[in-house]
């Protein structure tokens, strides 16, 4: 221990999301365990931004790298945080701890999508407590003494995992089931943080906006529109974001490869083109509804109700407002799919794991040349 009272831990942060949570839940921290102690004792909290994760997901490197770092800092406790989803003999990990060396890596996406902060705040506060020794009983070491927080909820897929003999780590924590799938994924695509991808398609939306523009005071979509029956309306609506979803993917080439033929490698890859679809498929959402909402406010300023209703013999009422609105949507949104391939793809690629990961790796690289 650095003093005789103080606690000193350090919080060991992927870029970029990670980093954020950790200096979001640093603010608190120092006073939420020591109020769990019970014993009087304090707590120092230190963020370190750096991407010990790049290049790989191999938990006994990873372990090492984190034991390297810590020995070179004056902290008792490190904890690592990730927004990587790690796998342990098949399974999903949560968090990993070493009890000997005061070490924990915690994986944030096997927290699931919501209330992310607050859940990895419970799951540091453990595993400090626990590294700290302030989860021994009068039988066992501190090792072996169960997590509490987010780790023994009923609702949550996660339980207790095997750690080999030869492995630094004394306690784990997996998740499991197709439950444990889904909660992985939320997290991955949480993590992502898909609605920074909107402000990322700014040629895309413009293409969009002009096709929308131009759409709404052209008669033949008027009449498109007022003859198209709900179901027909919905099939444009899926087909057109289905269109930009699939062309941003593959423009921007984010669908990951893996040139292992392993069944875990196939796992892995599949959980990455999972998270990367619903990650620009919320993204390409959320732009349509904006276009339906800019269609709407354009046609109730540009279109005359006599016009509209001498071209398409239906009266401009409400329904039809909305109806030509969502109609010139799907169109918009096909020409942003076109416009789309005049973006840089870095910003696409920001909401893929596999992008970043690479981006984390160069970044390392350009560290140690430095």
């Amino acid at each position: 221990m650095s003093s005789q009272d103080v606690t000193v831990v350090a919080l060991l942060a992927d870029p970029d999301a990670p980093t954020e949570i950790a200096q979001r839940m640093a603010r608190m921290l120092p006073d939420r365990l020591a109020d769990r102690s019970g014993q009087g004792r304090r707590f120092d909290v230190e963020v370190v931004s750096e991407p010990f994760t790049a290049g790989t997901e191999d938990l006994s490197t990873l372990t090492r790298r984190i034991m390297d770092r810590a020995s070179e800092g004056n902290w008792d406790i490190v904890v690592a945080l990730t927004d990587l989803p790690l796998h342990s003999q098949g399974r999903k990990l949560v968090v990993d701890l070493s009890h000997e060396h005061g070490l924990a890596l915690l994986s944030l996406p096997a927290l699931g999508g919501f209330r992310l902060p607050a859940r990895a705040r419970q799951a540091v506060e453990e595993a400090v407590l626990s590294l700290a020794g302030l989860r021994a009983g009068p039988e066992g070491p501190p090792g072996g003494q169960p997590l509490r927080g987010p780790f023994v909820s009923r609702l949550a897929p996660i339980r207790p995992g095997q750690v080999g003999e030869e492995e630094i780590a004394d306690l784990r924590y997996v998740v499991t089931g197709p439950r444990g799938y889904l909660r992985v994924l939320g997290g991955m695509v949480r993590a992502n943080r898909p609605w920074r991808l909107v402000p990322g398609l700014s040629k895309a939306l413009a293409a969009a906006l002009a096709t929308g523009a131009v759409a709404t005071v052209n008669s033949t979509i008027w009449v498109l529109a007022t003859s198209l029956s709900t179901p027909r309306l919905v099939i444009a609506m899926v087909g057109s974001v289905t269109l930009m979803i699939g062309w941003l993917i593959v423009d921007a080439n984010l669908w990951h490869r893996t040139d292992e033929v392993s069944p875990e490698a196939g796992k892995k890859a599949a959980l990455y083109n999972a998270s990367t679809v619903v990650t620009v498929g919320i993204g390409v959402i959320i732009c349509y509804a904006g276009l339906v909402l800019i269609n709407l406010v354009w046609a109730l300023f540009i279109l005359n109700d006599r016009l509209f209703a001498a071209t398409t013999r239906t009266a401009l009422h409400a329904t039809e407002y909305w109806t030509l609105s969502w109609f010139v949507a799907s169109v918009a949104t096909v020409g942003g799919a076109l416009g789309s391939g005049l973006e840089s793809d870095e910003a696409i690629r920001a909401a893929a794991y596999s992008k970043r990961e690479q981006e984390r790796r160069s970044a390392l690289q350009d560290d140690r040349g430095d």
